[in-house]
This record gives structure tokens, sequence and C-alpha cells, in this order.
């Protein structure tokens, strides 16, 4: 008895410390666990026979598995920095392209070996698969995790399988230039540290970036023009465009997957770590002699951090202000918008503005997704009751000043029209 309460309330400090914890052991079970996203889904499809992945022998499967994912082609970014799986299939002249939608992100290379998937999962936080390119009539997704968990589920995620978007300068061949730096980008990354290594076509105007650069050597950044690779609409002169489904690595589109990687990766590092910490707190309270529902002072300030930082990001606290108007160059913009829920006034959510922020609306769709709504519930509740405090301006505090009476009411009357299963305090009047 002792000794095992001692092995609990080590662990449980351990935790509480460095939010540290074994993938493969329980709770979690990463790599042995069932899934429940949209590949488990297709997969089940597959097996029943009710649909057919169709192979083309210029993209492989690429074409009908975005369109059995309902992935738009418009979505398609570029990156030329050997920064992936299939780095020797990758250059500036063969970049790798990556399509997603809410819940999945799909990599292809150009003759490369298998098609890259990772998808957004409510158990598991994001799952990873390859889908076989060689076998023209027999589609075979694997499960990957040892191979993909090198960088996804590095310190740099705190050790929770997620998404990784790097800015980094690259050389003639993609070889990232790592000692001129790397940056790792979301929605509150300045403009001039985005997108190094990847392809940009669109304009930003007077805000620079890094995209479309590619240096013979290393050099001193103050050095750099990063002028040149700015308000670049046509990008044959790097690639052929034949290579791709599209000639575009769309700005926008580029923006909004920054946005969605980190609030996907929001959502998995609390699910997994509160899903723990719950787990070690019922082992704790059985040992103790506690009520099953006794809850701790370490485990209420661990569902108030989590909670507290997907509410900050979901809010786009810190967002980086745009100075001048941002425009892309394919038909991401106008289709992006089209898919999600409006109220009665024909308001979303998904609503871009593009002048001055993201979106016209700043609160993330991604509030929709079911990796928010299987949160463990003291989070998810949590967030809830955050967000009505700041959508009711019970809460004026200077994070979220950014947001104008107009903004809350807007959001909250969205919200109040499209969301389900909210607190009857939602409900507007």
């Amino acid at each position: 008895m002792c000794s095992r309460l001692f092995s609990l309330l080590f662990a449980l400090c351990i935790a509480a410390s460095s939010f540290g914890f074994d993938l493969d052991g329980p709770p979690v079970n990463y790599e042995k666990a069932a899934t429940d996203n949209v590949i488990t889904q297709l997969e089940k499809r597959l097996q029943a026979g009710e649909t057919k992945l169709q192979y083309d022998k210029k993209f492989g499967y690429l074409r009908d598995l975005l369109k059995e994912l309902c992935v738009p082609e418009s979505s398609q970014v570029l990156v030329f920095s050997k920064t992936s799986l299939q780095r020797h299939k990758i250059a500036p002249d063969r970049p790798r392209s990556i399509y997603f939608n809410d819940r999945v992100y799909v990599g292809h290379c150009r003759n490369g070996d298998v098609l890259e998937i990772s998808a957004a999962d409510p158990n598991l936080g994001t799952v990873f698969y390859t889908l076989d390119q060689r076998k023209p009539d027999k589609p075979r997704i694997t499960r990957q995790a040892d191979a993909c968990l090198i960088c996804h589920a590095s310190s740099s995620n705190q050790g929770i399988p997620g998404h990784v978007v790097r800015s980094v300068y690259t050389d003639t061949d993609g070889q990232p230039l790592l000692g001129m730096g790397t940056h790792r980008t979301d929605q509150t990354s300045p403009f001039r540290q985005r997108w190094g290594g990847w392809y940009v076509s669109g304009t930003s105007g007077r805000q620079v970036h890094m995209g479309n650069l590619i240096l013979r050597d290393r050099q001193d950044e103050s050095d750099i023009d990063l002028k040149a690779g700015t308000n670049v609409t046509d990008l044959n002169k790097y690639f052929d465009p034949a290579d791709f489904l599209t000639p575009h690595s769309d700005i926008v589109a580029l923006m909004v997957m920054e946005h969605q990687s980190q609030m996907h990766n929001l959502f998995a590092r609390a699910a997994l770590q509160m899903r723990v910490a719950l787990w070690q707190e019922e082992d704790i309270n059985k040992a103790l002699g506690r009520p099953a529902s006794y809850r701790s002072e370490t485990t209420a300030r661990r569902i108030q951090s989590a909670a507290d930082s997907i509410l900050r990001y979901m809010l786009f606290c810190e967002e980086t202000a745009l100075i001048d108007p941002v425009a892309g160059t394919s038909s991401f913009a106008k289709e992006f918008p089209s898919t999600g829920p409006r109220d009665r006034t024909g308001r979303s959510l998904r609503d871009l503005d593009l002048q001055s922020r993201l979106f016209k609306y700043p609160c993330s769709y991604l509030i929709y997704s079911p990796e928010f709504d299987k949160l463990p519930a003291e989070v998810r509740d949590r967030v809830l009751q955050r967000l009505h405090e700041v959508l009711w301006e019970k809460d004026n505090s200077a994070d979220f000043a950014h947001l104008s009476s107009a903004d809350r009411k807007a959001i909250r009357e969205i919200l109040s029209a499209t969301k389900p299963n909210l607190p009857g305090s939602w409900r507007e009047k």
C-alpha cells in the first residue's frame, strides 16, 4: 500500500512539473489504442466495399484520396525545405505539396513512395498514416508511430503528437540552413519570420516574409532582402506547375493552415495531458480513501491552464495584426468560407477579413470540431464558461482588448445560432 501510494504520488509530481508521460502507457496507450478520425472512417468504407480509391499514373491515389476526405485542391501549399519524411524527394524544383481541411492534412511528393497523412483525433490528439503509392491495384493505409513521432512528438510539442509548421532558410538543394535559425510559426508569428522554405503565392503589401527565398550559402540575416520573395503571384519560374494539382501555394491557405494546426495541437495537448492527470488523480483518491469526485488543487490548476491556453488562441489573442491587405492567387479564399454553418443573417466564423486580421469574427471555427467537443468535460466546460465571460463582456481584461463590443456581440450571436449543445446561459434573448 505505502510503496504503491509513494509511486503514485511521485508520478503525479513528475507530471505536474513537466507534463511528461509515457504515450504508450495507460491511459493513453497511443500505439495500440483505437483511433477515431476521418482515416478510421475511410478504412471502414474501403473494407466494406462502399468506396474505392482510383489510381492515377501521375499522382497515384492523391486526387481520389482528397475527394474521399473532402479536402479541396485549392488548399494546396508547397514546401521545398527538406524537413519531412521523404526529404530525399524534396528540392526547390520538386516541392512537397500539402492539402488540408478541418480534420486532416495530406502530403504528396512527386514520385514519392507514400502519401503522408496526419489526422486530428479526439482520442489520441494526432494520428499519422502513410498510403503506399507503389501499388496501383491495392491501396494500403498504414498507421505510423515512431518514425513520425521523432519530430511530431518532440519537446517542441511537449511530447504530444501534433503538427509542426517550421520556417527555415534553405540552400539551393533545399537543405535547411539551421545555423541561421528556425521558427515555429502560427497566427502570432511576425510576418518576417514566416514561410522560410515554402513557396508563397499572393500579395501582402509592406508585410515581408521569408517565402520563395533560396540562398546559395549561409548569410548574415541582415543582408537578406525579404522583399525579393514577397508579393509573388506567379510561381512558374520555380518549378513546373504541371507536376502539381494547382500552380498555387496560396498565402491565405498558409495563414489558415498555421492557425488551425496550432489549434489542433492545443486540443491534443489538453486532451492527452488531462486524461493522464484525471487518471492519476483517480488512483490517488482511491489510495487515500477520498471521494471519487475529489479534485486536488494541482489538477484544478492544470484544467484552468489547459482551458485558458485554448481560449486565448481560439480568440486570437496576440494575433499579428495586418498592416496591409492580404490576397491569395487561388480560389481558396472563396471556397473556405462556403463550408461553414451560418446564422440567420449569413454570418460565419469562417468568414475571412484579410484587411486587418485573418478572420472577420475572431473565434476559431474549430470550436465546431469533434476535437473540441470531445475534450475532457472539465476542460471543455471551463473553456465555454470563460468564453461566455469574455463575449458577454464580464471579462474586459487586457488579454481580450483586441475584441471590440461589436466583435463579441457578433461572435456570441453566431455561436448561439450555430453551435449545438451550448449551456442554456448562451442563448440570446
